[in-house]
């Protein structure tokens, strides 16, 4: 009876020093852009609409690690001013995810997550939360809260179950675009 004691005290505090360990585990909905990242992100311009904007994305690494880079030219002409890329959450995210965190870094400009649910039916409907960037590696964390939504019909505040896609986004401006992106995920 004794060595059960034993034995249940000891796996308790196991749990109790690994719990919290097991918390800060990173999330593993993060996006690494290890081999085969291309297959997941989509890139796409406000072509589809009748804009010119034009860029691409491609998947790199340095030093082993692997990084996603976002370019092009940004134009408002023709009602445009995008270029984006995407990755499908078909899964959503995790019901305790409070944001969307991400590592950058690029040329000093200002970028956007856009966030779509599946309450966002219509192609112009999104959340989006900006953030800026500088020439070292950084990470961002943006909140649901502080993604606004692109039209009165939409919740508030999205919900991250609900999710169906995150997109990495040049808009609103002509200018050109440059972003690396080592991790996307959330926390």
């Amino acid at each position: 009876m004794r060595r059960m004691g034993l034995r249940l005290g000891l796996t308790v505090l196991i749990a109790i020093v690994m719990l919290p360990l097991m918390a800060l585990a990173e999330d593993p909905m993060t996006e690494r852009f290890e081999p085969g990242a291309e297959t997941r992100w989509r890139f796409f311009t406000d072509q589809v609409m009748g804009g010119v904007s034009t860029g691409g994305v491609e998947i790199l690494s340095q030093d082993g690690e692997g990084f996603a880079r976002m370019t092009g030219s940004v134009s408002t002409a023709n009602n445009g001013g995008f270029i984006q890329m995407r990755l499908d959450l078909p899964d959503g995210a995790a019901d305790s995810a409070e944001g969307v965190r991400l590592v950058v870094r690029g040329n000093s400009q200002r970028y956007f997550v856009h966030l779509r649910t599946r309450g966002t039916r219509l192609p112009w409907q999104y959340y989006q939360a900006g953030f800026d960037v500088g020439p070292d590696w950084a990470e961002i964390r943006l909140p649901f809260e502080a993604f606004e939504r692109s039209g009165g019909f939409l919740p508030r505040v999205p919900r991250a179950d609900r999710l169906t896609s995150l997109g990495v986004v040049a808009y609103g401006r002509d200018h050109s675009a440059r972003i690396d992106v080592a991790e996307v995920g959330f926390y």
